[in-house]
């Protein structure tokens, strides 16, 4: 055969082949899009669970406390810095609201001057952090009555405020049979009066008995009151220090936190991303933040993770930074 036999020939199969592919395209199209696959994407896009992230004032104590910082600059400082939302933690403001006996016009006060910075920088007010003002989960009924009243004005402060919630503390004992049914009183008793004003009150896993999920689960589930929750924060899992303190002394048990997380999801009504220290990659070095993202979001959690960092390496804005700039990069 020639080369103009062979040329042709090639021609001749090259037709055949288009030919074919045409015909087979025809019998198996590319499935269009209707409506309703269309909507059911649309559907999928926005059921994918929105995150956005908030800062916890507590990420800046040392600058308050030792470095002489105006605690009402914080929302000037979260907008600098590019957050949506606050956190307000009361023990910041207590040297002035103390001096004042947490009177009335000192509470109307400070809620008017935080609510004016709010404003004015468009800062989202979520939460305030509420510490020092007597034990929920006292086993003296008339001091854990006591310590709920005191809680009253912070609920009102937050109604004031526009955020959904407070946060408490759930101590008092640390003897697990004692602490939950002390701990379902005293919550029950703050969210009755929480709920008329349209208030949320959380609580955080915190040191004691709060620390341990599965007890905390426990008292979630016998309050079953809608305004009642949770806020999981990634690094106080300590359930037992040295000196049988709440805080201070050295940790000698911890619960597992990624455990700790899962469980308390269920209930959270915010997120606490606690930050210690960084890699030169920008990951935190004692809490995989990855996997704690990855358990919120399979949980089906939206709305804010807060930023709060507690380390000694960084400075307080240098981690506020790092541990905002790897909570960025893990949702994207």
């Amino acid at each position: 055969m020639n080369k103009r036999s062979l040329a042709q020939n090639g021609i001749l199969a090259l037709v055949a082949v288009a030919l074919f592919g045409i015909m087979s395209c025809k019998q198996n199209p590319k499935p269009e899009k209707t409506e309703e696959t269309e909507s059911e994407e649309m559907a999928m896009e926005d059921s994918k669970p929105e995150l956005k992230i908030s800062l916890a004032q507590w990420s800046m104590h040392k600058m308050i406390f030792e470095g002489g910082v105006d605690p009402y600059t914080f929302a000037e400082k979260a907008s600098k810095w590019g957050f949506e939302g606050l956190e307000y933690v009361s023990a910041l403001y207590y040297k002035e609201l103390q001096a004042a006996n947490f009177s009335e016009e000192a509470m109307d006060n400070w809620v008017a001057k935080s609510k004016a910075e709010s404003e004015k920088y468009g800062l989202e007010n979520l939460l305030i952090m509420v510490d020092g003002q007597g034990d929920l989960a006292n086993v003296d009924e008339a001091a854990r009555k006591a310590a709920v009243e005191n809680h009253y004005k912070w609920v009102d402060a937050a109604a004031a405020l526009g955020c959904h919630s407070i946060r408490v503390n759930l101590n008092g004992t640390q003897d697990p049979a004692e602490w939950v049914p002390a701990s379902v009183s005293g919550l029950t008793q703050l969210a009755t009066y929480a709920k008329d004003k349209g208030i949320n009150v959380i609580i955080e896993n915190h040191g004691g008995p709060s620390s341990n999920a599965e007890l905390l689960v426990e008292v979630m589930k016998k309050v079953n009151m809608e305004n009642v929750g949770t806020l999981p924060d990634f690094g106080n899992f300590c359930i037992k220090r040295a000196a049988g303190d709440y805080y201070e002394s050295k940790c000698v048990e911890e619960y597992d936190r990624y455990k700790g997380v899962e469980e308390l999801m269920p209930y959270a009504k915010g997120v606490s991303g606690k930050s210690f220290d960084f890699d030169a990659e920008g990951n935190e070095t004692t809490i995989d933040f990855a996997r704690m993202i990855r358990i919120m979001e399979d949980a089906g959690y939206s709305g804010y993770i807060d930023v709060e960092y507690e380390g000694n390496v960084l400075s307080e804005e240098e981690g506020i930074l790092a541990t905002k700039k790897l909570i960025e990069r893990l949702l994207e």
